[in-house]
């Protein structure tokens, strides 16, 4: 007995993103049933030609703050209103163009598997030559295949597991997929990473700030998932204590310990990258420690 495919919308997030946006939307929207654009207080044309292109939008009070988690809470609430028996989301970042066979991947592996809450795939830099910078957003995005602790930006999730844990942490200015991921998986639903393209991301990382300010970012979402799943997540607090202990001036003096091992895999000006990132990294836990306890939050941008 043959099963109609699952309904399968789509909510694309952005912030001054016009460049890429049509890109992203071009990709996705003949894919799904409904295309959503959130939009985070852009200033250029985003918004326009978002609209344009058949996007129903929905646009964030900045009263509010910007965040991605709020983005995607409130472009999922939107999609479920136009269509409430929306089964699968495809949750894509404005920045990215969704991979021509993605879908046709993503949606038999997620259905399949009653208790798959969460797929993604490889994702993958778009101008990784670019720059060094760039050329690290596409290896730190190799991810094993197989199950999963967390996927990033870009998933294919089952609407009712996603409703079901109350969606994205919106006052998280980062890290909030692997906190959602952590609850999905407490909730019992597991998350997979397959074999397939997923997306390609445009990170557009030049400059050396703008490098330190995506760490930097990447230390306060390592800090926010420590503290609300390091306990159960050997990983993450691996990667946090890490970040403490390289960043202290007394283990300065083994750093180019640290630059062998890390050299054994990746050249050398990326191998010194990797290694100075527990600077900034320890700078966002930092920084996260400061916030939360004076429940201050502002989103880290770099571009």
């Amino acid at each position: 007995m043959s099963y109609p495919p699952p309904i399968v919308g789509a909510v694309i997030i952005g912030r001054n993103e016009a460049k890429r946006l049509p890109v992203c939307i071009a990709s996705i929207q003949d894919k799904v049933v409904v295309t959503i654009y959130v939009d985070s207080g852009s200033t250029d044309e985003s918004v326009t030609l978002a609209r344009d292109m058949g996007c129903t939008i929905v646009e964030l009070d900045p009263a509010d703050g910007f965040t991605a988690a709020r983005a995607r809470n409130a472009g999922f609430a939107r999609l479920m209103e136009i269509q409430p028996t929306t089964q699968l989301v495809q949750f894509i970042d404005g920045d990215c163009e969704l991979a021509g066979g993605w879908l046709n991947a993503a949606v038999p592996a997620i259905s399949k598997a009653p208790g798959l809450g969460a797929v993604c795939g490889r994702r993958r830099e778009r101008y990784p030559h670019a720059s060094r910078y760039n050329q690290l957003c596409d290896i730190e995005w190799n991810t094993p295949v197989g199950e999963t602790h967390s996927c990033g930006g870009d998933v294919l999730m089952r609407a009712d597991a996603f409703a079901a844990v109350g969606g994205f942490k919106p006052s998280l200015i980062a890290g909030e997929e692997p906190e959602l991921c952590y609850r999905l998986r407490r909730a019992g639903w597991t998350v997979h990473r397959i074999a397939a393209e997923m997306t390609l991301h445009d990170a557009a990382i030049t400059r050396f700030g703008q490098w330190w300010q995506r760490n930097r970012r990447n230390g306060h979402a390592i800090a926010e998932a420590f503290a609300d799943a390091g306990r159960d997540d050997p990983g993450l607090k691996r990667t946090f204590f890490s970040n403490v202990l390289w960043a202290l001036p007394m283990a300065w003096p083994l750093w180019p310990l640290l630059w062998w091992r890390v050299s054994r895999r990746h050249d050398a000006q990326v191998a010194n990258l990797i290694v100075l990132a527990k600077l900034p990294h320890f700078q966002g836990q930092v920084e996260y420690l400061i916030n939360s306890m004076n429940n201050r939050y502002k989103i880290i941008e770099y571009k």
